[in-house]
């Protein structure tokens, strides 16, 4: 909020860098590691999805439906496979083109069942084999962002002169014009989480900072249904600016909200207003809700068992659903699915660590992030490192063996492999620079600056 902007102590910090924080150290278990962690991350979006309608399972292998958000994530993940050549260009474009084929000829309209979206939207979740509304959930307006992050990120990639790339800028491109973005304000200043044909609009909206970046730049940048580039202002003024663990930043509990949308839109270097009025960036403010983070982590008020410097990670995951327990003479919930997390006024904390808590944040503090990642590995094997790589969480406290998740989870998957994919590389951050729709989205919404003041 503007009447609490606070002058920040002197800091290196430079907001027209383009570098990444410091890379790691040469090592080479812990790079055979970071090799061996992405091709099977990777291997989790090749293999794991629904055939009928080319959306992946939002969690597996305890299938219970298709998320367009994995679908979203899934996207990039097939470009990241042909750039480190576990898959053909030739391959992933035919399954990229079999996504965007069913989700534009998939059935729509405001009826309760039987339909899989309405006015560009898709719903939240959608049953296996014909793809349609997944019991009583929402028409998402975040979720649907993070499937067009995805789908603009292929738009840009295959720029190839063949029919296949040719269909897949096509189908792109129709399917982010006919997104009635507008509609999904319903006449506020913020956005509307979702819509449900039996009682309308959510009364939750897109207020404070989170993950929702990505969702209003492509909303602002739409030429067809856009919102008013307000909007971008308005959401501004709903910031939570404060000091958590002696690192001041735009404040949000669970670190994914910092993360997925920069895991599409390069933000270092480039400033909104309200950055510029604070002098850091976007990237910044990740990088210290991230240290934050695993500093609660390592002072551990709750004492939990194995929080340290390399064990830390809180973020929105599966947890053990214990309940209600007894835990060193406190009142311990152990929940299961929740958005963990700790900021300035928010504390979720039950013991689970989430490796894509710090696998999502890779570009921001590298160093930390890895070697937290690479000392999970090493301290519980096969436990928690599997056929995909990292199961979902773990939580040492509950028992003298912990708990481990039964699952992967699609959108956290998507987090660690293209974050550890733009950390290595910046091949989804230089890709999505190119398309004119985010290029569009940042400019009417006032960023200025870096990579963006040297476009033609």
């Amino acid at each position: 909020m503007w009447g609490l902007l606070i002058l920040l102590p002197a800091t290196s910090y430079q907001a027209d860098s383009k570098a990444v924080p410091t890379p790691v150290k040469d090592n080479d278990k812990k790079q055979e590691f970071l090799r061996d962690l992405k091709s099977r991350t990777f291997q989790f979006f090749w293999d794991v999805v629904d055939t009928n309608t080319w959306q992946t399972d939002d969690r597996y292998p305890n299938q219970q439906f298709t998320s367009i958000a994995a679908t979203g994530f899934a996207l990039p993940a097939y470009i990241i496979g042909v750039e480190n050549g576990y898959v053909s260009r030739a391959d992933a474009a035919k399954r990229v083109l079999n996504t965007l084929r069913w989700l534009w000829t998939a059935p729509v309209g405001d009826m309760k069942s039987g339909k899989s979206g309405y006015k560009g939207f898709y719903y939240h979740f959608h049953n296996y084999k014909d793809g349609t509304r997944f019991k009583d959930v929402e028409l998402s307006s975040i979720d649907t962002g993070l499937l067009f992050a995805g789908i603009l990120t292929c738009q840009s990639y295959f720029d190839g002169d063949n029919p296949m790339e040719s269909e897949i800028r096509q189908l792109a491109d129709s399917l982010f014009l006919r997104v009635e973005w507008n509609w999904m304000m319903n006449g506020n200043k913020t956005m509307s989480m979702g819509w449900k044909p039996e009682s309308g609009f959510l009364e939750s909206q897109w207020t404070g900072y989170n993950e929702a970046m990505v969702l209003l730049i492509m909303a602002i940048g739409s030429p067809t249904y856009p919102i008013d580039a307000s909007a971008w202002q308005d959401w501004c003024n709903t910031y939570e600016w404060g000091d958590f663990e002696g690192l001041e930043h735009v404040n949000f509990g669970p670190l994914f909200g910092h993360q997925y949308s920069q895991m599409f839109v390069d933000f270092r270097g480039i400033q909104d207003d309200y950055m510029a009025q604070m002098g850091i960036d976007y990237f910044e403010n990740s990088r210290r809700a991230t240290l934050s983070n695993r500093a609660y982590c390592i002072r551990n008020p709750f004492g939990f068992e194995g929080y340290g410097e390399n064990n830390w990670g809180l973020t929105a995951c599966d947890g053990p659903g214990l309940g209600k327990r007894e835990f060193k003479g406190q009142k311990i919930d152990f929940k299961s699915y929740n958005a963990r997390g700790v900021a300035a006024g928010y504390l979720e904390d039950d013991g689970t660590i989430a490796p894509t808590a710090a696998g999502g944040s890779i570009p921001f503090a590298p160093e930390e992030c890895i070697d937290a990642l690479f000392a999970m590995k090493e301290k519980h094997g096969d436990l928690l490192y599997q056929q995909f790589g990292f199961v979902d969480a773990f939580n040492m406290s509950v028992d003298q063996k912990g708990w481990f998740a039964p699952d992967y989870l699609g959108i956290d998957q998507g987090a660690l492999l293209i974050q550890l994919e733009n950390y290595e590389s910046e091949l989804i951050w230089r890709t999505l620079r190119n398309n004119k729709y985010i290029q569009s989205g940042l400019k009417k919404a006032g960023f200025k600056g870096g990579w963006l003041d040297t476009l033609p």
